[in-house]
């Protein structure tokens, strides 16, 4: 009996890596071998870069945060460690928000717990 081989899979699964390769350099987007390899390091790059850029986020938020309550004469430790003991549950992302977008509302808030 003779060997089967299914082409039409094995192409359009080919055809589908080079296609996700595209914009790359050299034989990094038309050699396959290269192309998988290259297409296989970015994804494992992919994944771990969407869990870094949560970390990056919350630095540069705390980052604002700590700039907007120096001018208020606080430390961003101070500051979480007064909105914690005052009850206040808001969140970093939203407390970045309104340094950076809404200087009134942050003020009251700074003013609030001080």
């Amino acid at each position: 009996m003779p060997r089967s081989v299914n082409n039409v899979a094995s192409r359009a699964r080919r055809k589908k890596i080079l296609k996700q390769t595209k914009g790359q350099f050299g034989r990094r987007k038309n050699v396959w071998t290269v192309a998988k390899n290259s297409w296989e390091k970015g994804q494992i790059y992919a994944y771990k870069h969407r869990r870094e850029k949560k970390r990056d986020f919350r630095s540069l938020w705390i980052v604002r945060i700590n700039a907007a309550v120096r001018e208020y004469g606080m430390s961003y430790s101070v500051f979480m460690n007064k909105l914690k003991q005052n009850n206040i549950i808001i969140n970093r992302k939203t407390l970045a928000n309104l340094a950076m977008n809404d200087p009134e509302s942050f003020k009251s808030i700074v003013d609030r717990v001080k």
